[in-house]
């Protein structure tokens, strides 16, 4: 009994001297096996979260103290993965592209395209009308464009400076005479990588001397992909690095296969 009543003292005495619960002065944190980590204001409601999340996928999560969502990354379904900042009213204000992994996907970016001298022109053969580029933010390019021709009708082409040098034509339709044509331009940005500069050129031309004709530019700017069909094709070393990280076999592991955790508490050094 006198031996049991030192043990005792002594456990009672280490539990008085231990760093307190509420407390981490040194060394990692590690929450496994499916556990999460939750704060919550006083009236219950979440702020911070950590772990599995509300519909079984993992991630994290922020929420203002009226309970809005201001921030999350992972989940399933829509959005599986992406990281998105939400405003007071659940409108995404920033996130990544759901369809591509190399673009912003919001906010769109503007594209800035300047009008030449010959934005209104006489000419049979192609003159410049607007030219400009920026930094490719954006896997989607919109431009909406607007022209008219006089008697004889006349012709717009649409054309991008990719980064790998050279002109790709995207567009070339015919204006008739006497009436405004516009036309809402929508290109994914293939074999283009992010933040590399993209040049834009429209021009246009009269089919019959001594005839004019006028282009008008509305918007232009680049967005996320609505679809996969819009999500663009890689560059070709991109496109390269990912067949090898698909095709190439793992190199074999010098150390054994580690030993299956079974689920429950364990002692810290496990």
């Amino acid at each position: 009994m006198r031996a049991l009543e030192r043990e005792v003292r002594t456990l009672i005495g280490r539990a008085n001297i231990r760093p307190a619960l509420n407390e981490i002065t040194n060394g990692p944190v590690k929450i496994a096996e499916g556990g999460t980590l939750e704060v919550l204001a006083p009236d219950g409601t979440g702020i911070f979260g950590v772990g599995e999340l509300w519909d079984g996928a993992y991630g994290t999560k922020i929420q203002r103290s009226d309970g809005t969502l201001a921030f999350n990354t992972g989940g399933s379904g829509e959005g599986s993965n992406m990281i998105r900042t939400f405003d007071r009213a659940g409108n995404v204000i920033v996130m990544d592209d759901y369809y591509t992994q190399r673009f912003l996907g919001r906010p769109w970016m503007p594209v800035p395209l300047y009008p030449t001298k010959q934005q209104g022109t006489e000419s049979t053969n192609y003159q410049p009308a607007w030219v400009g580029g920026a930094p490719a933010h954006n896997a989607v390019m919109v431009l909406r464009v607007s022209s008219i021709a006089s008697t004889g009708g006349g012709q717009v082409r649409v054309s991008m400076l990719p980064p790998s040098g050279g002109t790709v034509v995207l567009a070339e339709y015919d204006i008739p005479a006497n009436t405004w044509t516009s036309k809402t331009h929508t290109w994914p940005l293939h074999n283009v990588d992010h933040l590399e500069y993209v040049g834009w050129l429209i021009e246009h031309r009269v089919k019959s001397s001594g005839a004019g004709i006028e282009t008008r530019l509305f918007s232009s700017y680049t967005r996320n992909t609505f679809t996969a069909d819009e999500a663009p094709d890689p560059p070709a070393n991109a496109a390269t690095a990912a067949a090898q990280t698909l095709t190439e076999p793992a190199p074999p592991s010098a150390e054994p296969p580690a030993e299956t955790v079974k689920p429950g508490l364990h002692i810290i050094d496990d």
